[in-house]
């Protein structure tokens, strides 16, 4: 599960209006609106976290942290090909 935060500051890291991760997540723009306002987890389906959780990920959020313990996010790292050095 993420939380409310978590999402807000994937987004803010990603530099992602939240139209765009409505996109990227097939949910309403209006349901990642409300989702934002609360604190911890918000309350939502369990399908509707994981889509937006899963399109944070494609996009190169990592979740740290569970919901209760220091939840947080981090931009994973892009390793360059080898082929390219």
């Amino acid at each position: 599960m993420i939380t409310a935060a978590q999402i807000r500051a994937s987004r803010a890291a990603l530099r992602l209006s939240a139209q765009g991760l409505a996109d990227m997540s097939d949910v309403a723009l209006r349901t990642i609106k409300r989702l934002e306002t609360f604190d911890g987890i918000p309350p939502s389906h369990t399908s509707t976290l994981a889509a937006i959780k899963s399109a944070l990920e494609r996009a190169g959020i990592e979740f740290i942290g569970s919901p209760d313990d220091r939840p947080g996010i981090r931009l994973k790292t892009i390793k360059p090909s080898e082929d390219k050095l």
